[in-house]
């Protein structure tokens, strides 16, 4: 597969993970307001609880990781890039000030909320918002050396890294499923097949597309 095919399903590969954090989002903040049922499976406890019972760093990290999501893909599109140069700056500064607030939230939670998935999701976020917020700090730096080349690579990095939560669903779901076990038991794992999957994929497309 050539490089433009490539980059044309890692594309719609990116909207399509945009649209489905989106739905999250809305889905969540509906959840919140009372709008609508958290999701419940088998009589346990509610998925929104914990999000619920902390609505002000619940909407700290959605809000800002919805527009994260939004603006991300426009980052990569050449002709936005080239016709809309100043668009792509300020998108690109409100991209990295909404990764700050996405990162330091996600490292947060942990702390403050009991994941469903125990310490084995808690290890999956803390390892990679610490991750992210690296990213999202070398972009920003190599952008203000003028390094268009490696503030490009750091900037696939973070938007891999905060689009796998849109992964994530997905694995949840083929586990609820097929796997018979108890969401304590397989959301952590959950959590790290997606955040691994997207680092690895972006790592491939970094080395498979250098100069």
């Amino acid at each position: 597969m050539t490089h433009q095919k490539t980059a044309t399903l890692l594309r719609i590969a990116a909207f399509f993970l945009t649209a489905v954090g989106i739905a999250m989002v809305i889905r969540r903040t509906l959840a919140i307001a009372g709008l609508i049922p958290s999701f419940n499976p088998s009589g346990a406890a509610p998925f929104d609880g914990g999000f619920a019972q902390h609505p002000v760093l619940t909407f700290m990290h959605i809000l800002p990781g919805m527009l994260f999501m939004l603006l991300g893909p426009w980052q990569f599109m050449p002709g936005i890039r080239s016709r809309y140069p100043l668009f792509h700056r300020i998108s690109g500064r409100i991209y990295i000030i909404c990764g700050y607030i996405v990162g330091a939230s996600a490292l947060c939670m942990p702390f403050i909320m009991l994941p469903i998935g125990g310490v084995n999701e808690a290890a999956a976020s803390i390892l990679f918002s610490i991750f992210f917020l690296i990213c999202i700090s070398k972009a920003w730096w190599h952008i203000m050396q003028k390094n268009i080349a490696a503030h490009r690579e750091w900037m696939i990095r973070a938007f891999a890294i905060g689009l796998a939560v849109s992964t994530v669903r997905p694995v949840i779901g083929l586990f609820f499923a097929f796997s018979g076990l108890p969401p304590q038991v397989f959301f952590g794992t959950a959590f790290w097949i997606g955040f691994t999957l997207h680092a690895v994929v972006a790592e491939v497309w970094i080395n498979e597309t250098k100069p």
